[in-house]
């Protein structure tokens, strides 16, 4: 495979012209809120722009003050093309984008590469979007990063969460988990089980988040695990779905920004 993995989203999920995209995520940065406050971890949406780029830019306009400070961001994402058992790492050297290319950390792979559960997998990574429509956040919002980009298939949480404690870090290193929340219900009823979602995320129980909660439960869960035991708190920042930014109230998709400090 090539050292440098190609954007399969750009044109669809968000705009392939780097001036357009550069615009794009500005405004949802621009028109965010303005908090105290910088999480250590954060959750994502990761639809297409113009449905969940107002929430996405909602949490990444918290990172605004530590540009210069992240040097490394761990980004988890669910498997929605390739079923496999574990996490998957790439061997690629860089995932490209259309505001550039971002290094990919191997070094901190290999630190986590003798688990059991690691495996490197190319195919996984190839056309997953989970993990893609973070990176021009991060590219806009960080001046020099790397990522260690890993896409979570059939796994405990407990996995994710040792993954997660040995890249864990200082200051200097960004979590991301990458999940839309609710698929494809009625306005009201998304609503109710988002809201449900969110109060369980705010008490790091994973015993509420199940597979109608979120596509990223799985990495969700690792998440709360890890922040059960360090103590972590969490915040809602936004919670909307598709019926709320650009679509139709009949079969909405949910969108929660959480921050965890």
């Amino acid at each position: 495979m090539s050292q440098i993995r190609q954007p399969v989203v750009a044109g669809s999920f968000y705009p392939s012209d780097p001036q357009q995209l550069h615009q794009d995520i500005r405004t949802y940065l621009d028109e965010a809120e303005s908090k105290d406050g910088v999480p250590k971890a954060l959750i994502a949406p990761h639809a297409g722009y113009i449905y969940s780029g107002s929430v996405a830019g909602s949490v990444y306009n918290l990172l605004k003050s530590c540009h210069n400070t992240i040097r490394t961001v761990v980004l988890l994402g669910p498997s929605h093309r390739v079923g496999f058992r574990g996490l998957a790492v790439p061997s690629t050297e860089y995932f490209a984008t259309p505001l550039g290319n971002v290094a990919v950390d191997q070094k901190k792979i290999a630190d986590i590469s003798d688990l059991s559960f690691v495996q490197t997998m190319d195919n996984a990574h190839a056309l997953e979007h989970s993990l893609e429509v973070q990176i021009p956040f991060l590219q806009e919002v960080f001046d020099d990063f790397s990522i260690v980009p890993i896409v979570v298939g059939d796994a405990a949480p407990v996995e994710v969460a040792e993954v997660l404690e040995r890249l864990w870090g200082g200051a200097e290193t960004l979590i991301v988990v990458s999940s839309d929340l609710s698929h494809y219900h009625d306005y009201e009823t998304a609503q109710k089980m988002d809201n449900a979602t969110s109060a369980a995320i705010e008490q790091l129980d994973i015993g509420q988040i199940g597979y109608q909660s979120a596509c990223g439960r799985i990495p969700i869960n690792g998440l709360l695990t890890i922040a059960n035991k360090l103590g972590l708190i969490v915040r809602t920042v936004d919670l909307r779905n598709s019926g709320d930014t650009a679509g139709s109230k009949d079969k909405v998709v949910g969108y929660g920004a959480y921050a965890f400090h």
